[in-house]
């Protein structure tokens, strides 16, 4: 059990470690110098090795932990005169600020010894202070990730060095990495982002992360130092891909060189500090084998879907938020043809088409005087001009809804696009009430025809309560009766109930009937699959 130290020692290691501190003072300027000299070697170095291989510098130049260095903006001194007199600080002030406050001692069993803790934080702290005073940002912008990275940590070992900083070689060695991230990368998002298991990182506030594990929302120890540590990291992501994320333009959306998505708010419409979700970028790319292994389908009605994503049906995917939609979508397009050109829509690229034919197009925000906006809406209705033989929306959610229903209509089969619904029958109500929104006075009747004739098939996703994603229904649109569009389920999940361990016991079923595509799905050749599917509910 952890207990506290007696407040007269911690208020000697804390004087004792003032005293030193201004013992030292006069070497700031040394140690500034002798960084300044580091750079110096470190630049000359690189500058010599491009000048031998100018060819692999290019290259390396190109590398997106480069751009996201010259997005970073130098840091300001505050002078001990400016902390007396109240002035504003910089961006940075704030990590080297210490509050005094009780540290606890802890036992050999993991609990951190609280004078061990306090002299890693003096540490951390007079290291980046004189870092940040000292180092060249532009010149180690200048340089690919690993070089500068191994500037950084020269550096460190430098100043730790100067000042003799009681370090063990694991404490240099992650004080210089965390130096590292916070000049070069996204600080401590790093470890989270490096991390393969985390699907999505959820940021409420500078000191509130949370992650999700397998299906499980878990919060984390990670903080940010403040709130304006928290928007620099933002601003450092939107700013890589040429947005900005500010006061006058609060929200913003955009991805990371691995293409994960990104989504930024930030006060004051937020209200508790800057507020950063991150979809992650799979680095294995999912398919149908893969879904199989989790659970989240049947063989049987993985054959249904691939002979779906063959025989060009048009098929809209349907789920809630974090369902699989995305990954869906990515599994069907693998059996699209090698030959078919295909032209993909989304708000931020993260569609994976591994076919040699295909035009990734992307919307485009409205600048400070609300000008120069390209909406979804833009966008499909420019695919029809480019000859496509597919389009895919990557979500669906406004009035190009309409313009997706047309293409589907006029020669473009094998369409495809996600939507927010929680069944099929909902997912036709929610493309109804997207095209209203294009106040294109339509009557609804005429809408919910051009639905019946355009969409095939619906393919829903749901993340169960136990934290699994699933597939729910495969339901085919059959047609009209009166002024109510028609289906029929080809696929149903039932859950059966559930085991000890609190996991969902589930039986996705084939019903046995027979496609409308049938006929398609025989001209393409995949109608063995298709039987396969239906012969399933026959035992």
């Amino acid at each position: 059990m952890a207990s506290s130290v007696p407040q007269e020692s911690t208020a000697s290691l804390e004087a004792a470690l003032e005293r030193s501190s201004r013992s030292v003072e006069v070497m700031d300027e040394d140690v500034s110098e002798k960084l300044r000299e580091i750079m110096r070697d470190g630049v000359a170095e690189a500058n010599s090795e491009a000048s031998t291989n100018d060819d692999k510098k290019a290259n390396e130049v190109k590398q997106p932990r480069k751009e996201i260095t010259r997005e970073v903006m130098p840091v300001q001194t505050s002078s001990s005169d400016e902390e007396e007199t109240g002035e504003k600080k910089s961006i940075d002030d704030g990590f080297v600020d210490i509050e005094e406050e009780e540290v606890h001692v802890t036992s050999a069993s993991g609990e951190v010894d609280s004078m061990t803790a306090l002299r890693l934080k003096r540490a951390r702290t007079r290291i980046w202070s004189d870092l940040r005073d000292g180092i060249d940002l532009k010149a180690l912008a200048r340089m690919d990730g690993k070089a500068a990275r191994d500037e950084v940590r020269t550096a460190v070992e430098e100043i730790a060095r100067f000042r003799n900083l009681d370090l063990t070689p694991l404490e240099m060695a992650q004080i210089a990495k965390e130096c590292g991230d916070d000049m070069l990368g996204y600080g401590p998002l790093e470890t989270l982002l490096a991390e393969d298991g985390i699907a999505d990182i959820m940021i409420n506030g500078p000191e509130t992360v949370y992650v999700e594990r397998k299906g499980k929302i878990q919060k984390t120890d990670i903080k940010f130092r403040d709130n304006q540590h928290l928007i620099t990291i933002c601003q450092r992501i939107v700013g890589a891909i040429g947005r900005r994320v500010d006061e006058s333009s609060p929200i913003c959306d955009a991805r990371l060189p691995d293409g994960s998505r990104v989504n930024v708010i930030i006060p004051p419409l937020a209200v508790d500090g800057a507020c950063m979700t991150i979809r992650k970028f799979t680095k294995d790319k999912l398919t149908l084998e893969k879904l199989l292994e989790f659970d989240a389908m049947t063989p049987s009605c993985a054959k249904l879907i691939m002979a779906i994503g063959r025989c060009r049906v048009n098929v809209l995917i349907s789920g809630g938020t974090g369902s699989g939609k995305t990954t869906m979508l990515n599994c069907l397009t693998r059996y699209i043809e090698q030959g078919e050109r295909v032209i993909t829509c989304e708000d931020a690229c993260e569609l994976q088409l591994q076919q040699p034919h295909v035009v990734r197009l992307e919307t485009r925000p409205a600048n400070l005087e609300g000008v120069g906006e390209v909406t979804m809406r833009d966008l499909v209705k420019n695919c029809l001009r480019m000859r496509p033989e597919r389009i895919i929306v990557g979500e669906v959610r406004g009035p190009e809804a309409f313009d997706l229903l047309q293409a589907m209509n006029t020669g473009h089969d094998g369409s495809m696009g996600t939507v927010h619904a929680n069944n099929p029958r909902e997912a036709l109500s929610r493309m109804e009430n997207m095209i209203a929104m294009g106040n294109l006075n339509i009557p609804t009747v005429a809408v919910r025809e051009q639905i019946s004739s355009a969409v095939n098939v619906i393919i829903q996703v749901q993340r169960l309560r136990d934290g699994s994603r699933k597939v729910t229904h495969v339901t085919e649109i059959t047609g009209m009766e009166g002024e109510v569009v028609t289906m029929q389920d080809l696929f149903i999940l039932e859950i059966i109930g559930e085991d000890d361990d609190g996991k969902l016991i589930t039986r996705l079923k084939s019903t046995g009937m027979r496609p409308k595509f049938w006929d398609k799905a025989r001209s393409f050749g995949v109608e063995k699959l298709v039987l396969d599917a239906m012969e399933e509910a026959y035992g």
